[in-house]
């Protein structure tokens, strides 16, 4: 296709633009963070469609001071002469008119991210301020609108050599509950883009914060695995790499496995995450668990075996990467996040058994490293059924299905409640005497916790830290885990402000992260901020949460007559003092634990909590400088 092609004629209109302010959640899925992203990823696929297309290899993003986003690219540009129909230049048309754009034609581009062509429209209806600047024809054309309304006409200011597409605009505080954009999040969509489209160079700079990020990446989702698995110790070097391709679909898959316990599994539709999966997923499980059980059988690994791996067993360990481009897909809903094309799963199923089974007999070791590993596992899951029954039977008998050392708030509507997981038996006794019965339960722990990174499941529910967490809670666990029958409104991890409490703290995030991960997904999750000190003057009291503000507070107070308490722990604070600065609502200081970065997260729990020492070595030095209030 000549740069020519791609011109008006390419522009198909379905319908106007009226609904997007009034009902932004259909368009983008809601106002909150996640909406506000959107924006950005929405103005990015475009950019990527180009790169699919041939057109692009070079995509900038900056996050400005004045809070607006600019996306550039160096693809063909969009069309800027005029259009049949409407009688605009198609440029105006694309940024004003729902549905508008050159992915309803398959000679524009034959794969796209954005097929519902809501794309810059929409962010432009939702945008107080919107720039367009075009590189075409050897011009430069500009425009800008306001709330999706054009200002100008389009414009040309200067000459050039380049092409491309550049779009800056400023999200509308008037629809969106924030309107600042997280680096972390950006940075994850947009080095999965990079992964995922191998080449493409994406770049990604924060002015107010100087963060910077340069991705680009020759391997593809080969190199993604690898990526994925560079603080844990893979079974075999080099990734399983799967390509086939059938009409106007291309399927690539890329797997390899750890001695890890966890199933990560990343999965792709035209470069949408697609997190609740769909047909190629379910394509590529029922593959994988007819390959790995045929061969064992095949081999005689399971002639002494009571049961047979199940889908769940023969994934533990597992780290992986599909990803599907269609020129028709469907999707459930407009935010994609599930695939529904059926002829994909066939198709795959049949690809991915060929290959993995070609895969294991040219490789016998690492094939039998996965079936023995999948053996251990159905054994651990059983295991882990007998430990679920023996919890269960236990909770009956045992304080109405609760463990003995939570003291329950009265209140059974769990919007309304809250549940303190307290370091020590010293704190929680405080705490107990201290809260609001109403609605404050205190579970204390003691001990030391169980690392839920090394542990297989039947561990973890034979746990006798953890076991009361799992009751207390009431929602079950792992694949049993169902958020709506949670017993309260927010976890709150209460812990010392020192080395080991930090510890206990990451140890109950790592648990949660990997059996109980919707807790953190749906904003449950918090931790406690402890104060550090108090300082007293007469009878005034001032708690304050690090050196600097006691020193601060020290000068205001002037140095005479002011008395200085350390807080080594929660323990050393009377009731009526944790109540003041730790447990009631309108004093204390909570921070909400969430996961801009799923890709980042799981990494940095596999650094902190996995086998591997020299990764952690490196992550403490290098993070270091940044630690406060380090006591040990």
């Amino acid at each position: 296709m000549s740069n020519q092609d791609y011109s008006a004629k390419n522009i198909q209109v379905l319908e106007g633009l009226e609904a997007v302010r009034k009902r932004p959640a259909m368009y983008i899925g809601g106002t909150s963070e996640r909406g506000l992203h959107h924006l950005v990823y929405e103005v990015v696929d475009n950019s990527i469609d180009e790169a699919l297309a041939g057109y692009c290899d070079l995509i900038s993003v900056i996050i400005h001071k004045d809070g607006s986003v600019e996306v550039q690219d160096n693809g063909r540009g969009i069309p800027v002469d005029i259009h049949k129909e409407m009688g605009i230049p198609a440029a105006e048309v694309v940024m004003t008119v729902l549905h508008a754009g050159g992915k309803f034609n398959n000679d524009s581009y034959k794969v796209s991210g954005g097929l519902h062509g809501v794309g810059v429209s929409c962010v432009n209806a939702l945008s107080e301020s919107l720039e367009t600047r075009i590189y075409k024809n050897g011009k430069i054309y500009t425009q800008k609108y306001a709330k999706g309304i054009p200002q100008t006409t389009l414009d040309i200011i200067g000459d050039t050599d380049k092409s491309g597409t550049t779009i800056i605009f400023k999200p509308d505080a008037s629809i969106f509950e924030t309107v600042k954009f997280s680096f972390d999040y950006l940075s994850s969509r947009l080095r999965e883009l990079a992964f995922l489209n191998k080449g493409v160079r994406i770049t990604l700079k924060d002015e107010e914060t100087e963060r910077a990020h340069d991705f680009k990446y020759e391997g593809g989702i080969n190199e993604f695995v690898q990526y994925l698995n560079t603080n844990k110790k893979p079974i075999f070097k080099t990734p399983v790499y799967v390509f086939g391709s059938k009409e106007d679909m291309e399927f690539e898959l890329s797997i390899q496995y750890n001695e890890g316990f966890q199933e990560n599994i990343y999965s792709y539709a035209n470069n949408i995450n697609t997190i609740e999966g769909g047909t190629h997923l379910s394509g590529l499980k029922s593959a994988l668990t007819r390959a790995v059980n045929v061969y064992s059988k095949e081999n005689n690994f399971l002639k002494n075996e009571k049961i047979v791996p199940s889908g769940n067993d023969i994934r533990e360990g597992l780290t992986c990467v599909i990803s599907v481009k269609l020129s028709e897909p469907q999707f459930e809903g407009q935010t994609k996040t599930k695939l529904q094309n059926s002829e994909v799963e066939g198709f795959i199923n049949s690809l991915v058994y060929e290959k993995l089974l070609e895969f294991f007999e040219e490789n016998p070791n690492e094939a039998k490293a996965i079936c023995n590993k999948s053996i251990l596992a159905s054994r651990a899951r059983e295991a882990a059924r007998r430990a679920r029954d023996l919890t269960r039977r236990k909770s009956v008998l045992e304080s109405g299905s609760l463990p003995g050392k939570l003291a329950d708030c009265t209140s059974k509507i769990p919007e309304e409640t809250e549940i303190f997981l307290v370091e020590g038996d010293s704190a929680g006794g405080s705490a107990k005497q201290g809260r609001d019965r109403l609605y404050q339960a205190i579970l204390p722990l003691w001990g030391k916790m169980l690392n839920t990174e090394k542990a297989r499941i039947d561990k973890v529910l034979n746990n006798d830290k953890i076991q009361p967490v799992i009751l207390a809670l009431g929602a079950g666990i792992a694949d049993d885990f169902d958020i709506t029958k949670l017993r309260y409104g927010k976890v709150i991890i209460m812990a010392d402000a020192d080395v080991d409490g930090a510890h206990i703290a990451t140890l109950l995030l790592t648990f949660f992260y990997r059996y109980m991960q919707p807790l953190i997904e749906h904003g449950k999750i918090y931790i406690a901020q402890p104060p550090l000190f108090m300082l007293r003057k007469g009878a005034k009291k001032h708690y304050v949460y690090s050196e600097d503000e006691r020193d601060r507070m020290w000068a205001e107070l002037g140095s005479k007559g002011v008395y200085i308490q350390r807080y080594k722990g929660l323990g050393e604070m009377n009731p009526d003092q944790l109540w003041e600065t730790t447990l009631d609502p309108e004093n204390r200081l909570l921070v909400q634990i969430k996961i801009d970065d799923a890709v980042e997260a799981d990494r940095l729990f596999s650094i902190l909590m996995g086998d591997e020492v020299e990764p952690r070595r490196d992550f403490i030095q290098e993070n270091a400088k940044y630690v406060k209030n380090l006591d040990i």
